[in-house]
């Protein structure tokens, strides 16, 4: 068995006793998220949380903007607290929905709009990515990517 290959079996072990994230996992993931920011052109932060939404990893591409940094970090908080991605949170933040205000709970760290995706291991949540730099639209796509590659197993 090559390096790589053991390396993904210790991972997967790892994160099945442990039901949590690695900081190389962390990081692989974010490399792959970053280089998919940079294909679309946005120059974002990543943030990947633990199971309990505890910051394992922030990466901040060149020339990002500097509220980015919270933005993502709280993004990644969000959807481990909710058990949620912050799309599925947004109408529901929203004014005569049911968590409306719920952004102001939480000393602030509840983000109500996309770019925030819970990251599962089968049906357990294992952590969170949270992504921001670019408009809304592009943080969403980018999350979402970066959770279907982790759910795929590409992070091994």
């Amino acid at each position: 068995m090559d390096e790589k290959a053991l390396r993904a079996v210790v991972d997967a072990v790892v994160r099945q006793v442990t039901g949590n994230l690695t900081l190389e996992t962390a990081r692989r993931l974010s490399e792959q998220v970053r280089a998919e920011a940079a294909r679309l052109g946005v120059k974002a932060v990543v943030a990947v949380a633990d199971r309990a939404g505890r910051p394992i990893l922030v990466e901040c591409m060149d020339d990002a903007y500097i509220a980015s940094y919270d933005i993502a970090v709280n993004k990644a908080f969000t959807v481990t607290a909710l058990k949620m991605s912050t799309s599925e949170l947004k109408p529901l933040a929203q004014p005569g929905g049911s968590l409306y205000g719920i952004q102001f709970t939480n000393d602030g760290k509840i983000v109500i709009f996309g770019g925030g995706e819970p990251l599962k291991v089968g049906e357990t949540i294992v952590g969170g990515l949270g992504v921001s730099g670019g408009s809304e639209e592009q943080d969403t796509a980018l999350a979402a990517y970066g959770k279907h590659i982790f759910e795929s197993g590409g992070t091994r």
